[in-house]
């Protein structure tokens, strides 16, 4: 246990003040007994991972800030018919549990490849890319229920996916999440072959048609291309990685919305008639370009090279941190791409990442 550890330490931004209180839980039973004691407590709880998808705040957080560290899978079973069932530690890093089941020839997980964090948050917000996410594998989610003081598990239906959504993300107990996760345990084809191929741009870069297989290898090398060439793959040496990733989640529009829009604005078909639309292409085409930002007197400025906040040289979904930003300069710049794309197109973006003690 420790004292004002700077959450900045702990994310992918960079940014972020002090916890009052930071334990590090390297075990299930570390991590159920780090969460009872500050609950008994009635202590603020800050869940963390591998903070890829978190803003704190400048002022850090006056609670118990806990550090998911443990570690670990195994296949439980594994068969030609019903395919490799894999239980993964909650703070076991998810590429390098990506990037093992590709060489065990475990299929269903090659496209989510580069995606930074743990695995134990891959579930709470349905992580996807590339036409591809968790919802589709996961077979079941053993969580500590805070409320119940009890370990539960969640099988894929009870766990209620949606567009970057779950149960889990949903459900809260003094403002932090009521269900920690302890382990997932996913269900994956045998095959050195992937899964289906949903995405176009990744399709053409392999060279098969939408909808077709190709090698799952083949398929994780090109999607860690592709995620690099966007600033998406993390590197320390490269700034436009110190982020959350995608700041704004895609928006998903009723018809009359979508109708209002120019004829080449992207549209992807949603649940319930709904229209998925492209929130890069919305910030894009509201004027902010790759490499956006705010000066540091706060008036409107192109480029990078004087401002601590922008938006991505590479893709303009990623607020970076260009070095010494604090999260008022990194939410900012956000405030400003949301605003202009309402007055533009009247449609509101809405953050992916978690804001903890800062709101839009």
């Amino acid at each position: 246990m420790s004292e004002n550890v700077l959450l900045s330490s702990l994310t992918t931004l960079g940014v972020g003040g002090p916890a009052r209180t930071y334990v590090e839980a390297a075990t299930e039973a570390e991590i159920i007994a780090a969460v009872r004691t500050a609950d008994h407590a009635g202590e603020p709880l800050l869940i963390v991972g591998g903070g890829s998808n978190l803003v704190v705040s400048d002022d850090g957080f006056d609670g118990t800030v806990l550090k998911i560290a443990s570690q670990g899978f195994k296949a439980t079973a594994e068969d030609s018919c019903g395919g490799a069932s894999v239980v993964v530690a909650a703070g076991h890093d998810w590429d390098s549990f990506v990037h093992q089941s590709v060489l065990h020839a475990w299929s269903g997980l090659e496209a989510l490849s580069g995606i930074p964090g743990l695995t134990g948050a891959t579930p709470v917000q349905n992580v996807g890319a590339y036409g591809a996410d968790v919802a589709q594998t996961v077979a079941a989610v053993r969580v500590w229920d805070r409320e119940k003081d009890a370990v539960r598990t969640f099988t894929n239906s009870e766990l209620k996916f949606g567009y970057r959504d779950s149960i889990i993300k949903q459900t809260t107990v003094n403002g932090s999440p009521r269900f920690v996760v302890l382990t997932v345990e996913f269900q994956l084809l045998l095959g050195r072959m992937s899964a289906p191929v949903k995405y176009a741009e990744l399709a053409r870069r392999l060279g098969v048609e939408v909808g077709r297989r190709a090698n799952a290898l083949d398929l994780r090398r090109t999607v860690l291309e592709l995620r690099a060439s966007k600033g998406m793959v993390l590197d320390a040496a490269d700034r436009d990685t110190w982020s959350t990733g995608s700041f704004f989640t895609n928006p998903i529009v009723g018809a009359a919305e979508a109708a209002s829009l120019p004829a080449d604005a992207p549209r992807y078909p949603a649940a319930a008639g709904l229209t998925k639309l492209s929130a890069a292409w919305l910030i894009e085409h509201a004027g902010f370009s790759k490499g956006y930002g705010l000066a540091l007197d706060g008036r409107k400025r192109g480029g990078v090279a004087s401002r601590r906040a922008a938006l991505s040289t590479k893709h303009t979904l990623a607020v970076t941190n260009r070095g010494g930003a604090s999260a008022e300069d990194v939410l900012a710049v956000a405030r400003e791409v949301r605003a202009g794309v309402v007055r533009q197109f009247g449609i509101t973006l809405h953050p992916e990442p978690v804001l903890v003690g800062c709101q839009l």
